[in-house]
């Protein structure tokens, strides 16, 4: 199998973020995927870099990791909506797959 994804990152929580990355690519190499990681400050950046290589035509696949952990005020919210959102419309109008795993958790326990 000749596909090639690219796994984007956040690593805003790190220890979080090493474990679904880990997941996800042993998966990958367990059904022969190449692939490629790049890394992002925060799970808001992701859909951006998807978006960027989604036109230089580089991969056949995307993948989204990340956390966001629920805090005192409306942020998480409007974080944890707008990432899905952005990677819903990026589907849509690219007709391309990318895997959304990025978790919104009431609490650090909750997200490991």
């Amino acid at each position: 199998m000749n596909k090639k994804i690219l796994i984007v990152v956040s690593n805003y929580y790190k220890a979080i973020s090493e474990g679904l990355h880990r997941g996800a690519t042993e998966v990958l190499e367990k059904n022969k995927y190449k692939y490629e990681t790049i890394y992002v400050p925060g799970s808001f950046e992701i859909s951006l870099v998807i978006k960027y290589f989604i036109n230089k035509k580089k991969y056949d696949g995307y993948i989204a990791l990340g956390c966001i952990i629920k805090g005192q005020t409306y942020h998480f919210n409007l974080l944890s909506n707008e990432c899905a959102r952005s990677i819903n419309s990026l589907i849509l109008e690219y007709i391309k797959p990318i895997g959304f795993g990025i978790l919104t958790c009431n609490n650090i326990k909750q997200a490991r």
